[in-house]
């Protein structure tokens, strides 16, 4: 899928799929990505279990992400090669909006 496509499907991403998919550029397990979540997003974004598996369980059917390992409960999950762009792709709109912004409040204040 080319970016015009994934940037049209997928973005903006929501506040809590961009720190989940943040988290998952390295394996990681549910509890783990919660944490590294909050962490992140200096506790503004507070997932709950049902959040985060109803999340996972749509990203991984989107092939944003994918399981690499499950042991009894605990699964991991990490971004596949269509994540990381999307991921990529709203990195660089978030930069945009930001440099516009700043721009813009550059010459309205001294």
């Amino acid at each position: 899928m080319d970016d015009q496509k994934l940037i049209q499907k997928y973005l903006p991403l929501s506040e809590s799929t961009y720190y989940i998919l943040l988290s998952l550029v390295e394996p990681l397990h549910g509890y783990g990505i919660m944490q590294k979540t909050q962490q992140a997003s200096n506790d503004s974004v507070k997932l709950g279990p049902g959040t985060l598996y109803g999340a996972l369980s749509k990203l991984e059917k989107e092939d944003l992400i994918s399981m690499t390992l499950a042991e009894d409960r605990r699964k991991n999950y990490q971004l596949t090669p269509k994540g990381k762009r999307v991921l990529y792709l709203e990195i660089k709109r978030l930069e945009v909006l930001v440099n516009n912004g700043a721009a813009i409040l550059d010459r309205l204040l001294p």
